[in-house]
Protein backbone atom coordinates (compact mmCIF):
# COMPACT_ATOMS: atom_id res chain seq x y z
CA UNK A 1 0.00 0.00 0.00
CA UNK A 2 0.97 3.24 -0.81
CA UNK A 3 1.12 5.64 2.06
CA UNK A 4 1.31 9.15 2.99
CA UNK A 5 1.14 11.14 6.06
CA UNK A 6 0.74 14.94 6.37
CA UNK A 7 1.65 17.02 9.57
CA UNK A 8 -0.01 19.99 11.13
CA UNK A 9 3.32 21.47 12.34
CA UNK A 10 2.72 24.15 15.61
CA UNK A 11 1.59 21.48 18.05
CA UNK A 12 2.11 18.50 16.21
CA UNK A 13 5.76 18.54 14.77
CA UNK A 14 6.50 21.67 17.01
CA UNK A 15 5.96 22.35 20.87
CA UNK A 16 4.93 25.89 20.09
CA UNK A 17 4.60 28.92 22.98
CA UNK A 18 2.15 31.68 21.51
CA UNK A 19 1.98 35.22 23.03
CA UNK A 20 -0.59 37.28 21.89
CA UNK A 21 -1.20 41.45 22.82
CA UNK A 22 -5.02 42.71 22.98
CA UNK A 23 -4.61 45.82 21.60
CA UNK A 24 -8.09 47.00 22.81
CA UNK A 25 -7.08 46.46 26.67
CA UNK A 26 -3.00 46.75 26.35
CA UNK A 27 -2.82 43.15 28.20
CA UNK A 28 -0.04 40.95 27.00
CA UNK A 29 -1.56 36.92 27.05
CA UNK A 30 1.07 34.15 27.33
CA UNK A 31 1.23 30.84 26.11
CA UNK A 32 -2.26 31.95 24.01
CA UNK A 33 -4.24 28.64 21.50
CA UNK A 34 -4.15 31.14 18.90
CA UNK A 35 -6.41 28.84 16.32
CA UNK A 36 -8.81 28.45 19.26
CA UNK A 37 -9.03 32.63 19.72
CA UNK A 38 -9.47 32.98 16.35
CA UNK A 39 -11.84 30.42 15.61
CA UNK A 40 -13.75 31.87 18.50
CA UNK A 41 -15.52 34.50 16.68
CA UNK A 42 -16.65 34.50 12.86
CA UNK A 43 -15.14 38.08 12.64
CA UNK A 44 -11.62 37.14 13.69
CA UNK A 45 -8.75 36.23 10.95
CA UNK A 46 -5.23 35.10 12.04
CA UNK A 47 -2.47 36.57 9.45
CA UNK A 48 0.63 35.40 9.12
CA UNK A 49 3.36 38.37 8.46
CA UNK A 50 5.96 37.60 5.75
CA UNK A 51 9.04 38.70 7.67
CA UNK A 52 11.25 37.91 10.06
CA UNK A 53 10.53 38.55 13.45
CA UNK A 54 14.31 40.06 14.10
CA UNK A 55 13.00 42.44 10.97
CA UNK A 56 10.33 43.46 13.11
CA UNK A 57 12.48 43.97 16.41
CA UNK A 58 14.67 46.43 14.81
CA UNK A 59 12.38 48.87 13.79
CA UNK A 60 11.50 51.84 16.07
CA UNK A 61 8.55 51.01 18.50
CA UNK A 62 5.75 54.42 18.30
CA UNK A 63 5.25 53.57 14.22
CA UNK A 64 2.61 52.30 13.21
CA UNK A 65 2.56 48.79 12.03
CA UNK A 66 0.56 49.37 9.41
CA UNK A 67 2.73 52.05 7.99
CA UNK A 68 5.92 49.95 8.42
CA UNK A 69 3.89 47.29 6.33
CA UNK A 70 2.59 49.37 3.69
CA UNK A 71 6.43 51.31 3.65
CA UNK A 72 7.85 47.90 2.84
CA UNK A 73 5.52 46.18 1.20
CA UNK A 74 5.00 43.34 3.60
CA UNK A 75 3.11 40.71 2.40
CA UNK A 76 0.32 38.37 3.99
CA UNK A 77 -1.17 35.03 4.36
CA UNK A 78 -4.23 34.07 5.78
CA UNK A 79 -3.90 31.17 8.42
CA UNK A 80 -7.12 30.76 10.04
CA UNK A 81 -10.47 32.12 9.64
CA UNK A 82 -13.55 30.47 10.79
CA UNK A 83 -15.30 32.12 7.96
CA UNK A 84 -14.58 32.96 4.56
CA UNK A 85 -11.91 35.89 4.61
CA UNK A 86 -12.04 37.99 1.45
CA UNK A 87 -8.13 38.81 0.79
CA UNK A 88 -8.89 42.00 0.02
CA UNK A 89 -10.58 43.13 2.45
CA UNK A 90 -8.23 41.47 5.06
CA UNK A 91 -5.61 43.16 2.81
CA UNK A 92 -7.47 46.60 3.81
CA UNK A 93 -7.52 46.50 7.30
CA UNK A 94 -4.33 45.45 7.74
CA UNK A 95 -2.74 47.93 5.26
CA UNK A 96 -5.30 50.93 6.96
CA UNK A 97 -5.00 49.89 10.69
CA UNK A 98 -4.42 52.90 12.60
CA UNK A 99 -4.02 51.15 16.39
CA UNK A 100 -1.55 48.38 16.55
CA UNK A 101 1.84 49.62 16.72
CA UNK A 102 5.26 48.34 16.02
CA UNK A 103 5.64 48.09 19.50
CA UNK A 104 2.80 45.95 20.40
CA UNK A 105 4.29 43.02 17.98
CA UNK A 106 7.71 43.75 19.23
CA UNK A 107 6.37 42.97 23.26
CA UNK A 108 4.92 39.01 22.10
CA UNK A 109 8.48 38.64 20.09
CA UNK A 110 10.45 39.78 23.11
CA UNK A 111 8.19 37.71 25.47
CA UNK A 112 8.97 34.30 23.19
CA UNK A 113 12.59 35.05 23.31
CA UNK A 114 12.50 35.34 27.26
CA UNK A 115 11.04 31.96 27.39
CA UNK A 116 12.51 30.00 24.23
CA UNK A 117 15.94 31.92 24.81
CA UNK A 118 17.42 28.07 25.66
CA UNK A 119 16.40 26.38 22.66
CA UNK A 120 18.82 25.04 20.04
CA UNK A 121 16.62 25.56 17.37
CA UNK A 122 13.90 28.02 17.70
CA UNK A 123 11.41 28.97 14.30
CA UNK A 124 9.29 32.19 14.92
CA UNK A 125 6.28 33.45 13.53
CA UNK A 126 5.09 36.85 13.75
CA UNK A 127 1.47 38.18 12.42
CA UNK A 128 -1.88 39.85 14.05
CA UNK A 129 -5.68 38.62 14.23
CA UNK A 130 -7.98 40.84 12.84
CA UNK A 131 -11.82 41.79 13.66
CA UNK A 132 -13.89 42.24 10.53
CA UNK A 133 -16.49 43.72 12.10
CA UNK A 134 -14.31 46.25 14.48
CA UNK A 135 -12.24 46.96 10.96
CA UNK A 136 -9.33 46.80 13.09
CA UNK A 137 -5.62 44.79 14.44
CA UNK A 138 -7.33 42.91 17.44
CA UNK A 139 -4.41 41.13 18.43
CA UNK A 140 -0.69 41.19 17.44
CA UNK A 141 0.85 37.50 17.75
CA UNK A 142 4.40 35.88 18.21
CA UNK A 143 4.78 32.31 18.20
CA UNK A 144 8.11 30.38 18.50
CA UNK A 145 8.61 26.30 18.30
CA UNK A 146 10.98 23.70 18.83
CA UNK A 147 10.38 20.37 17.36
CA UNK A 148 9.07 17.58 19.84
CA UNK A 149 11.48 15.05 21.23
CA UNK A 150 11.56 12.43 19.02
CA UNK A 151 10.10 14.53 16.06
CA UNK A 152 12.99 13.66 14.00
CA UNK A 153 13.50 10.15 14.94
CA UNK A 154 10.03 9.49 13.85
CA UNK A 155 10.15 11.42 10.06
CA UNK A 156 13.22 8.94 9.95
CA UNK A 157 11.34 5.83 10.68
CA UNK A 158 8.30 6.54 8.77
CA UNK A 159 10.81 7.06 5.31
CA UNK A 160 12.53 3.85 6.04
CA UNK A 161 8.95 2.28 5.73
CA UNK A 162 8.77 3.61 2.84
CA UNK A 163 5.55 6.24 3.97
CA UNK A 164 5.56 9.72 2.56
CA UNK A 165 5.90 12.93 4.60
CA UNK A 166 4.48 16.43 4.14
CA UNK A 167 4.09 19.39 6.33
CA UNK A 168 0.41 21.32 6.13
CA UNK A 169 0.51 24.47 8.41
CA UNK A 170 -0.75 27.81 9.00
CA UNK A 171 2.76 29.01 9.51
CA UNK A 172 5.06 31.26 7.73
CA UNK A 173 7.04 29.09 4.72
CA UNK A 174 10.46 30.02 5.58
CA UNK A 175 9.81 28.61 8.92
CA UNK A 176 8.32 25.41 7.60
CA UNK A 177 11.23 24.84 5.21
CA UNK A 178 13.77 25.11 8.32
CA UNK A 179 11.77 22.64 10.49
CA UNK A 180 12.02 20.33 7.48
CA UNK A 181 14.86 20.19 6.23
CA UNK A 182 15.90 19.73 10.20
CA UNK A 183 13.53 16.80 10.46
CA UNK A 184 14.75 15.08 6.46
CA UNK A 185 10.98 15.78 5.02
CA UNK A 186 11.88 16.71 1.28
CA UNK A 187 11.04 20.73 0.49
CA UNK A 188 8.59 20.49 -2.16
CA UNK A 189 6.06 18.89 0.28
CA UNK A 190 5.93 21.84 2.57
CA UNK A 191 2.55 23.56 2.22
CA UNK A 192 2.88 26.85 4.22
CA UNK A 193 0.56 29.57 4.76
CA UNK A 194 -2.45 26.84 4.51
CA UNK A 195 -5.82 27.62 6.28
CA UNK A 196 -8.47 24.50 7.14
CA UNK A 197 -9.38 24.61 3.71
CA UNK A 198 -6.34 24.41 1.61
CA UNK A 199 -5.01 21.64 4.14
CA UNK A 200 -8.58 19.55 3.27
CA UNK A 201 -7.77 20.44 -0.45
CA UNK A 202 -4.00 19.19 0.09
CA UNK A 203 -5.17 15.75 1.72
CA UNK A 204 -7.71 15.37 -1.38
CA UNK A 205 -5.71 16.04 -3.99
CA UNK A 206 -2.71 13.31 -2.20
CA UNK A 207 -5.57 10.35 -2.05
CA UNK A 208 -5.82 10.75 -5.98
CA UNK A 209 -2.04 9.90 -5.74
CA UNK A 210 -1.23 7.15 -2.90
CA UNK A 211 -4.06 4.16 -1.69
CA UNK A 212 -4.39 6.29 1.46
CA UNK A 213 -3.71 9.23 3.32
CA UNK A 214 -3.20 10.16 7.06
CA UNK A 215 -3.57 13.51 8.48
CA UNK A 216 -1.75 14.20 12.00
CA UNK A 217 -3.00 17.47 13.62
CA UNK A 218 -4.13 19.24 16.93
CA UNK A 219 -5.75 21.68 16.88
CA UNK A 220 -9.41 23.50 15.47
CA UNK A 221 -7.84 24.43 12.18
CA UNK A 222 -6.86 20.98 11.18
CA UNK A 223 -10.63 19.18 11.61
CA UNK A 224 -11.62 19.68 8.07
CA UNK A 225 -8.06 18.04 7.31
CA UNK A 226 -9.06 15.02 9.35
CA UNK A 227 -12.54 14.82 8.36
CA UNK A 228 -11.33 14.62 4.85
CA UNK A 229 -8.16 12.02 5.37
CA UNK A 230 -8.59 8.23 5.11
CA UNK A 231 -6.79 7.96 8.97
CA UNK A 232 -7.12 11.06 10.97
CA UNK A 233 -4.83 11.06 13.92
CA UNK A 234 -5.37 13.72 17.09
CA UNK A 235 -1.79 14.64 19.12
CA UNK A 236 -2.27 15.32 22.72
CA UNK A 237 1.54 16.06 22.79
CA UNK A 238 0.88 19.78 23.04
CA UNK A 239 -0.34 20.75 26.46
CA UNK A 240 -3.88 22.52 26.47
CA UNK A 241 -7.37 20.97 26.00
CA UNK A 242 -8.19 19.86 22.63
CA UNK A 243 -12.11 20.18 21.35
CA UNK A 244 -14.66 17.66 21.63
CA UNK A 245 -14.98 17.65 17.65
CA UNK A 246 -11.34 16.46 17.28
CA UNK A 247 -11.75 13.89 19.17
CA UNK A 248 -15.28 13.27 17.71
CA UNK A 249 -13.37 12.91 14.43
CA UNK A 250 -10.43 11.28 14.91
CA UNK A 251 -9.17 7.03 14.28
CA UNK A 252 -6.72 7.28 16.76
CA UNK A 253 -5.82 9.67 19.42
CA UNK A 254 -1.80 10.03 20.33
CA UNK A 255 0.34 11.17 23.19
CA UNK A 256 3.12 11.64 21.48
CA UNK A 257 4.23 12.18 18.00
CA UNK A 258 6.65 8.59 17.95
CA UNK A 259 3.49 7.02 18.30
CA UNK A 260 2.26 7.64 14.83
CA UNK A 261 4.91 5.34 13.37
CA UNK A 262 3.50 1.82 14.92
CA UNK A 263 0.06 2.88 13.59
CA UNK A 264 1.10 4.07 10.07
CA UNK A 265 3.45 0.52 9.90
CA UNK A 266 0.64 -1.49 10.83
CA UNK A 267 -1.99 0.09 7.93
CA UNK A 268 1.18 0.28 5.30
CA UNK A 269 1.30 -3.35 5.82
CA UNK A 270 -2.28 -4.04 5.03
Amino acid sequence: MRLAVVFDSAGTLLRTYRVVKDITHGKIHLDVETTALTAASPERALLVLHVSSREIISQPPEILLSSYLTGRKIGFGVACARSVFPLDRASDILYHDTRATMGDLQECIREVWRHCREEALLVMDSGVILHLGAKAIEFTVTSGGRPFDGAQETITALHRLGIATYIASGDRVAKLEKIAEHLGIPLDRVHGVATPSIKAQIVSDLKEEYDAVAMVGDGINDLTALQRADVAILSLQQPGGKPATLYAEADYVVEKVADVVPILERIARR
